[in-house]
């Protein structure tokens, strides 16, 4: 693996400082204060996005699929939609993490559709603005716990149940829904189905009121006999206990190291400003001195850039592996437990290095601090990614490992 990023990301990744810098910094305030009310400003943001993404087969802000991602004969290194994802994700972070939730058609219902859905559902739903539906009031990292059903009738499927949590649900085209086709089979019976706005059955029950991502709009959905074309369930519709659900949680696999890289954006935009302010108030931070000569702000910043650039390491890693056609299951839950730990860890701690003008909104830093703490949560919380890292390291199941 080469450390060094791929030249042929260099106009994406500076298009998207860009944009951060621009366009997201100078709203980020308004929107953390208006919450529920949709960024404008993104539209235009949005149609530049469509037109980066044409014939990458992404679809959005979600990563391309594991199969899919390698090289047609299976050799070779692969630099792709995955990394890609994550490295743009990672720069639109230190702008604003609630609005690079927000941009139209870029969500990550997305990445369901990319990771499991056959040819014939790329090419239908692959354009669609598609919010991701997991979390129930009794099942939330725990994905095999889920209630909601799906039970077919003739060419339908009938789908009851509610969705907490769900991210960008009421401005999405369309909501991934993950439900069962019986209860009674377990975890293998678990699959995800596109239903889209509009269909009668499924309402927006609500929209949350957060401590942080106050830009994205967070939605409880009910589903009352919401009847759904069969053809938009993603992937095998066959129960398979060999299986599991694996087709539903390689969604996982390709969405982690993006939330992962999200952290990665906000925190390097804590430290940027932390520096920044040093600097200003005759603090500058130099790499010359001995660690017993620097002040406790100083040696404080190193340690935490430190730990900032092994999440960067481990993220890559994991959105390389998915991009070149390798099983990434531990790698990601890696890269997201620690990204998602140190994204909490930096931002928290340069506020309390900033004093006042950390934890007042006179800068940003305190906003970056409440925003931080939903990416250590999201997409699988710090616990659940360590017993799935146990789970792998130690080849244990679920049952055998709980």
């Amino acid at each position: 693996m080469n450390l060094e990023i791929p030249h042929k990301f260099t106009p994406l990744i500076n298009q998207a400082q860009q944009v951060a810098r621009e366009v997201f910094r100078p709203i980020s305030r308004k929107y953390d204060r208006a919450e529920h009310a949709y960024p404008r400003e993104l539209d235009m943001f949005a149609s530049i996005m469509d037109g980066m993404n044409e014939g990458s087969g992404d679809g959005g802000a979600g990563a391309g699929s594991l199969a899919r991602a390698g090289d047609e004969d299976g050799s070779g290194n692969r630099n792709g939609t995955n990394m890609k994802t994550v490295l743009g994700l990672t720069e639109l972070c230190w702008g604003d993490v609630g609005l690079a939730l927000s941009i139209p058609r870029q969500g990550l219902g997305n990445s369901a559709i990319a990771a499991v859905a056959n040819e014939e559902q790329l090419a239908r739903l692959g354009k669609t603005w598609a919010a991701m539906a997991i979390t129930e009031p009794g099942a939330g990292s725990d994905s095999a716990s889920i209630r909601t059903t799906a039970t077919r009738d003739g060419d339908d499927y009938i789908i009851n149940g509610e969705k907490i949590y769900v991210t960008a649900g009421e401005r999405a085209d369309a909501v991934v829904v993950w439900a069962s086709l019986d209860r009674s089979r377990g975890r293998a019976a678990i699959k995800s189905f596109v239903v889209e706005k509009g269909t009668p059955g499924m309402t927006v029950e609500r929209l949350e009121k957060k401590l942080g991502i106050r830009a994205s709009d967070t939605a409880a959905i009910r589903f009352d006999n919401c009847r759904v074309p069969a053809a938009n369930l993603l992937g095998d519709p066959e129960i398979s206990v060999d299986k599991g659900f694996a087709g539903a949680m390689q969604t996982f696999d390709n969405t982690r190291p993006v939330v992962a890289g999200m952290a990665i954006g906000i925190a390097r935009a804590a430290l940027d400003q932390t520096y920044a302010l040093l600097e200003k108030y005759g603090q500058p931070l130099t790499y010359r001195a001995q660690t017993w000569t620097q002040t406790a702000a100083e040696r404080e910043l190193q340690l935490l850039e430190a730990e900032w650039d092994a999440a960067r390491l481990l993220t890559l890693k994991a959105a390389w592996m998915a991009d070149n056609g390798l099983p990434n299951s531990r790698e990601a839950s890696m890269a997201k437990a620690k990204a998602g730990r140190v994204g909490n860890q930096v931002t928290l701690r340069c506020v309390e290095l900033c004093g006042s003008l950390g934890y007042s909104e006179v800068e940003l830093l305190e906003k970056w601090a409440r925003d931080s703490k939903i990416l250590d949560i999201f997409e699988g919380t710090q616990q659940i990614q360590l017993l799935i890292i146990a789970r792998r390291l130690l080849g244990k199941s679920s049952a055998e490992l709980k």
